[in-house]
């Protein structure tokens, strides 16, 4: 296994956490991914642990380049936003904290932009010049810019103001849940009205859909009357993975 093929991504949630070593040419696990659940009180010094955890428990990976998601926003590897996680983390040199608990270099980065970062590399945007958008539709929504091939970090297009709302507080597929709207109902309604207004304020060329919801998108996107194309992700639940894992590999160029 060669570091130069191989990267290691670490993803953190809010529910688990989650790592595999990716073969970067074609951006597949090289073995079973490891998942630990998120503990209760996801403090820094708790989430160190488990990835310190999963680092160690892929060896043949441990000179590889070690990419780490997280459900925030990151600024050059300290914390700013932690919605879903222990509120401690706001403020937090991530970079540094996860260095020490692994013993090596690691980039750092939102887990959205991990998974767009991904979906060019070898997914729905692979290869689709100009603007790509990607949002992930779960507890909130997670959104991710990228202009020919370039990540633009840390965009926050979830939470909008739209008809006085929080954006993914009426629009994401727990808003969904929660409100026990039909899949037909939740894309007419919400999803409609959330990216007509980010395709006016973005003019993207492409939205690539991810989330566990992307899943089940032939249920919903049909339902959606926007004229920009709209995909769902390739990937799916491994893209925060393996973007990890290329993000570190390729770090500075994407």
């Amino acid at each position: 296994m060669s570091q130069l093929s191989t990267g290691l991504g670490i993803d953190i949630g809010g529910s688990g956490i989650k790592g595999a070593p990716v073969d970067l040419t074609t951006g597949e696990f090289l073995r079973e991914r490891l998942k630990v659940l998120t503990p209760r009180h996801a403090d820094p010094a708790a989430v160190a642990e488990i990835v310190g955890e999963i680092a160690s428990h892929f060896p043949e990976a441990a000179k590889a380049p070690l990419g780490i998601t997280f459900p925030g926003v990151v600024q050059a590897g300290v914390v700013r936003t932690a919605a879903n996680l222990h509120k401690s983390w706001v403020g937090t040199d991530a970079r540094t904290l996860f260095t020490e608990a692994t013993g090596r270099p690691v980039r750092v980065l939102n887990d959205a932009d991990a998974a767009a970062v991904a979906e060019s590399r070898y997914g729905a945007a692979k290869g689709v010049p100009g603007v790509v958008l990607m949002t992930t539709l779960g507890t909130g929504i997670g959104s991710a810019l990228v202009v020919n091939g370039r990540l633009v970090p840390n965009t926050e297009f979830g939470h909008l103001e739209i008809d006085g709302h929080d954006a993914e507080s009426r629009a994401s597929s727990g808003a969904k849940e929660r409100e026990e709207l039909s899949y037909q109902e939740w894309a007419t309604d919400r999803l409609h009205r959330y990216y007509r207004v980010v395709e006016d304020l973005l003019w993207p060329d492409l939205i690539v859909v991810g989330g566990g919801v992307s899943r089940k998108a032939h249920k919903f996107l049909p339902h959606l009357d926007i004229r920009t194309p709209i995909v769902p992700a390739t990937l799916q639940n491994t893209a925060g993975i393996v973007g990890a894992a290329l993000a570190a590999a390729e770090a500075g160029t994407v």
